[in-house]
C-alpha cells in the first residue's frame, strides 16, 4: 500500500504556512458547506493518541467504500512536526484541518480523544462519540449507513 504523506495532507500541511492560511474554524465551515449533501464525520485526533492511530485505517477504509461519506480530521497537536510524523506513519485519504490553538476543540466541548461528531446530509450534528477500539467500529458504520439511508 501507498505509504508516504497523501497529496492532500501534504497541501494542507504547506498551506497552514502561509499567512494567507484561514482559520481552523473557517477551514471546517468552508467543507462542512462544500460536502453539504452527504454525511460528514469530524474526527478530532493528536498524534501521541493510540487509539487515533487506530482509528485512521477504519476512516481511511469508510472514506474509500462510502462515496456519500465525507471524513474530516482536525489534529490537535501544537507542533506540526508531530503531526506530519504521525501522517507518514498512518496515512490519511480524507481532509485533514490542523487546530494548535484548540480553537475546534473549545466549540465542539472535545472531552477525549479522539473524539468524533457526525452530521447529517443537512449539516446537521446528530451525534457525537468519544473514543475509538475495534469493538466500536461496526456499531460506528452501522450508524453512518442509517444516516447516508436518510
Amino acid at each position: 500500500m501507498f505509504r508516504s504523506l497523501p497529496i492532500l495532507a501534504l497541501l494542507f500541511l504547506s498551506f497552514s504556512n502561509s499567512s494567507f492560511a484561514k482559520s481552523s474554524p473557517e477551514q471546517l465551515q468552508e467543507l462542512l458547506q462544500q460536502h453539504k449533501g452527504n454525511v460528514i464525520y469530524v474526527d478530532f485526533w493528536a498524534s501521541w493518541c493510540g487509539p487515533c492511530r487506530k482509528s485512521f485505517p477504519w476512516m481511511n477504509e469508510m472514506q474509500s467504500k462510502y462515496d456519500n461519506l465525507k471524513i474530516i480530521s482536525i489534529n490537535l497537536d501544537q507542533n506540526k512536526e508531530l503531526a506530519t510524523e504521525f501522517l507518514t506513519k498512518t496515512p490519511a485519504n480524507f481532509s485533514i484541518i490542523y487546530d494548535p490553538k484548540g480553537q475546534l476543540a473549545k466549540q465542539y466541548k472535545v472531552q477525549g480523544m479522539p473524539s468524533s461528531y457526525i452530521f447529517n446530509k443537512d449539516g446537521e450534528l446528530v451525534n457525537a462519540h468519544i473514543g475509538f477500539t475495534e469493538a466500536k467500529q461496526k456499531a460506528y458504520e452501522s450508524e453512518l449507513q442509517e444516516f447516508m439511508k436518510e
